[in-house]
């Protein structure tokens, strides 16, 4: 089956946002925590090397996931390929 301009178009702006959020989520996975201890300075009054991995990443992970959710549904509807309710 050969897809369609628009099923094209559609595709690539899913693999845009999945790959923009992908380097977000790479960054603050690995590239934060190699370098946490170089980055100490005190952030809400703990250390941003233990802030950042015992809860600044996982803040990142929900607003990762509660953006590509939202996102996802609008270009669905955009593209008409939405789900029932």
């Amino acid at each position: 089956m050969e897809m369609s301009d628009r099923h094209r178009e559609y595709w690539q702006r899913n693999l845009r946002i999945t790959g923009i959020l992908m380097a977000i989520w790479f960054f603050v996975t690995f590239v934060v925590g190699y370098f946490a201890r170089d980055l100490s300075f005190n952030f809400f009054g703990w250390p941003f090397s233990f802030w950042m991995g015992a809860q600044g990443a996982l803040i990142v992970y929900v607003a990762i996931i509660w953006f590509y959710a939202r996102y996802m549904n609008k270009l669905d509807q955009e593209y008409g390929v939405a789900e029932e309710d």
